[in-house]
């Protein structure tokens, strides 16, 4: 049932106090903390955390007059966060972000970080994982991993177009509720502000590529990202996208410029890349993910690896 537009959303988290310890336990949960601390700084300790909207988009409010430090973890879900006031450092120790207010701040994704807030008012949207792959394959050959080029910083243009969606979005779950088509078509607003925030580390489809003459080679490449990691063969993905081997060769040179084999490759590097970013160098090695996607020359998978990358594998792995 939609929520009265003169009550407002009602708050899926709604969390106050001034106790460091209940600070903790309030909010770690919530990030799967492991190791946060909570201390005071100038003024009186306090803090709030309000959370509203579903389970495929909230949008919520931080602050705390205090600090804190620890380790987070998202699963399922892209995190976008910016900071009104205070100071914040996300990702300490590897890929460090010092936030800047109003500059919106992706949390890595899929990996275990450290942050570091303190005296803060700040912002966040949560949006699921398949809400942003879907909406992402309205312009990219979706591979089904979520990656971001976070290394880059927002555009004014860009930073404008997200803080108007995420408006629309309150505004859309205030005055129509959660179960309406505002709501829905709001929520897939804000994913696509999100990537004209930061890169998509995914092929930009070609230009036609939803008609139905493209259906086929559609089929192919859908067969490729969801078995990369087996063995195929251009038989196998004519017999899927029902072509002849000579017909889906033509197809793929025509649509993608490059054979059906060269275009499995770059998927499996791609795949690479995201196994390394993610890995410890401590339980994996370079040679060992390059196997697992099937690359047995180690020197021309790194040379690959370089020009497509910009960075030795080992590079990635260290970070």
């Amino acid at each position: 049932m939609s929520t009265p537009a003169h009550e407002g959303p009602t708050p899926l988290v709604s969390l106050a106090g001034t106790d460091t310890e209940t600070a903790v336990t309030d909010l770690a949960g919530m990030y799967d903390g492991r190791t946060w601390r909570a201390g005071r700084t100038d003024g009186d300790y306090w803090y709030r955390y309000v959370a509203v909207g579903d389970e495929r988009m909230s949008i919520r409010r931080s602050q705390m007059s205090g600090s804190l430090r620890g380790d987070v973890a998202v699963e399922g879900e892209v995190v976008v966060q910016w900071l009104e006031s205070g100071t914040a450092r996300v990702d300490v120790g590897r890929d460090e972000v010092r936030m800047q207010a109003g500059v919106p701040t992706l949390f890595p994704i899929d990996q275990r970080f450290d942050m570091e807030y303190a005296d803060w008012d700040q912002r966040l949207v949560h949006l699921r994982r398949d809400l942003v792959l879907d909406v992402a394959s309205e312009r990219y050959l979706v591979e089904g991993a979520v990656g971001f080029d976070r290394t880059a910083t927002p555009t004014a243009e860009s930073i404008v177009r997200w803080r108007t969606a995420v408006a629309a979005s309150v505004r859309a779950l205030r005055t129509q509720g959660a179960d309406s088509l505002a709501w829905h078509e709001a929520q897939r607003g804000t994913a696509r502000a999100l990537l004209d925030l930061y890169r998509f580390r995914a092929e930009v489809a070609p230009i036609g590529w939803g008609e139905h003459r493209n259906a086929r080679i559609r089929t192919a490449v859908e067969h490729i990202h969801a078995h990369a990691h087996e063995p195929l063969t251009v038989s196998d993905l004519a017999r899927v996208a029902d072509l002849s081997v000579r017909g889906l060769q033509e197809a793929f040179h025509r649509t993608l410029d490059r054979s059906p084999m060269q275009y499995l490759r770059e998927v499996r590097l791609r795949r690479a890349h995201e196994d390394l970013l993610q890995a410890s160098p401590a339980q994996v090695s370079v040679a060992d993910v390059a196997a697992r996607w099937g690359f047995t020359h180690m020197g021309r998978f790194s040379g690959e690896y370089l020009r497509r990358f910009g960075e030795y594998p080992k590079v990635t792995l260290r970070r």
